[in-house]
This record gives C-alpha cells, structure tokens and sequence, in this order.
C-alpha cells in the first residue's frame, strides 16, 4: 500500500514537471514573438494556437478545479451539492506548482494580449481567445488571472 501511495506520488510528480516545462515553452514563445522588432517569420500561426490550447486546457482542468471548487468533479460520483455548499467545504492551500502554473498562465495571457496589438490573427484564433478571457470572470478566487483577461478582453475589443 505504502508503494503505491510513493509509486502515483512519482508519476503525479512527473506529470507536473512535464506541465511546468510546457509553460514554461509557450511563455517563451511567446515572449519572442513580442519582443521589439522581431520579422514576420517569428508570428508562427500553429505555435500561436498551440499555446492559445495549452493555456485553455488547463486553466479549465487544472487551474479553476483547483481554485474554485464548484469546477470539479467528484470522483467517487455523490451527491450534487450547491455551489454556495462546495465552495464551504474547499481549502485554500494550494501545492507549489499549481501556483507556479498559475503565475505562468497569467504571464501568458498577459503576453496574448501584447500580441494582440502586434499581429493579425485568424478569426477562429480570436475566438479562442476572446472565450479564454471572457471565462475567468465566472471563476473565484483567480484574481490576477481576471486582471490579465481584463487586458486580453480590451485587447481583442480592440482588435
């Protein structure tokens, strides 16, 4: 029992990493795409909506399930409760690397909306985004990530 418990610590603990790594590739991306004065060649479409993906998916199932808890699942399947009896029922700590995926998402989305005012995107990649902006405001407990979806909404107003 006891290394099973040490054995799904280590693959959660892998996963992670992974998860860490990845945003750490699109911050980085991302950065260089908004960095002064790059050529055209640098605003890859596919890596754009890649990113635009990556953020998506997990801020809908690793961010918000962790922050408010009326966005999880109950593994064992009980019984529906309010969302007033979830967020009663949730604590406020969160692991070290769910913060450090938060700060990253925010840095992301951030970046977005600087990349907003630079280059033209697809419709459908504004659509993507404008939705990734828009959905925070119904989440609690993710404040910094609401002032950054503030800019990417004004931003993709603007666009």
């Amino acid at each position: 029992n006891n290394d099973t418990e040490d054995e799904e610590r280590l693959w959660r603990d892998l996963i992670m990493e992974r998860v860490t790594k990845s945003a750490d590739a699109c911050l980085t991306a991302i950065n260089i795409m908004t960095s002064p004065n790059m050529p055209k060649a640098v605003y890859i479409e596919d890596v754009i909506e890649r990113v635009i993906q990556y953020t998506k998916f997990h801020l809908q199932n690793t961010l918000y399930p962790q922050y408010d808890p009326v966005y999880r699942v109950d593994p064992h399947g009980g019984g529906v409760l309010s969302s007033k009896a979830k967020r009663a029922k949730c604590s406020t700590h969160k692991q070290r690397v769910i913060v450090m995926l938060y700060n990253r998402v925010c840095d992301i989305v951030s970046s977005l909306s600087e990349l907003l005012e630079i280059q033209l995107l697809t419709d459908t990649t504004i659509l993507q985004v404008s939705s990734m902006g828009i959905t925070p405001f119904f989440v609690e407990n993710v404040s910094e990530l609401q002032l950054c979806a503030i800019k990417l909404v004004t931003a993709v107003s603007n666009f």
